[in-house]
């Protein structure tokens, strides 16, 4: 299986932060001729779950610091980055293919038939480990992982937009289809599907 070192994110844009917040749509057209580059993949995850400080703390805020989410990748089209499935490893800002076939068919189905998720560039899909933050806060533990995940998709809404790309954010879907879908471990649980593309 594949495993790859990304780009080093750039740590300033061309856009002010209120340009972007000012334009901010959610937007489900998807160009499937146009592959995203590897840096814009790069970019992306360290948006949603980047190191920026010695200490491990990453771009969004997570209860005690904790980081139950995890980001996986469905590629369809991006340069140097084969189809499938990765995940993002943040320590490292690396990926690791965890399947090598395509699955934004699947998705899109397991997205009760949106068939413009599967013609997205890339898909992320944010699913979380409950356990890593209630294991701390108990029951209200999960009321802070779903803050969380919100934070991690407006980060994601922003840094596509800066980057020329739309995204939407879907909530509408079968949870066990797309863990089965992903091969999630049985602890991890999807909350956000991302389709991103040109």
């Amino acid at each position: 299986m594949q495993r790859i070192t990304l780009p080093k994110p750039r740590l300033h844009g061309q856009k002010s932060l209120e340009d972007l917040l000012k334009i901010r749509r959610s937007l489900r057209e998807f160009d499937q001729a146009r592959p995203l580059k590897l840096n814009e993949v790069s970019q992306l995850l360290w948006a949603a779950q980047g190191i920026t400080d010695l200490r491990g703390l990453r771009t969004a805020p997570s209860a005690g610091a904790l980081y139950p989410l995890e980001v996986h990748v469905v590629v369809g089209a991006v340069r140097g980055l084969d189809l499938g499935v990765h995940r993002y490893q943040v320590r490292g800002h690396r990926l690791a293919q965890t399947q090598s076939r395509d699955r934004l068919e699947a998705l899109a189905r397991a997205a009760l038939g949106q068939s413009w998720v599967a013609q997205a560039a890339i898909v992320l899909v944010i699913s979380a480990i409950y356990e890593r933050t209630t294991h701390k806060y108990g029951q209200r533990g999960a009321r802070y992982v779903y803050m969380e995940v919100g934070h991690v998709s407006q980060n994601l809404f922003l840094q596509a937009l800066s980057l020329d790309l739309k995204t939407v954010v879907v909530g509408a879907f079968d949870d066990v289809t797309v863990k089965n879908a992903l091969k999630m471990d049985p602890d991890e649980h999807p909350l956000c599907i991302m389709p991103i593309g040109k």
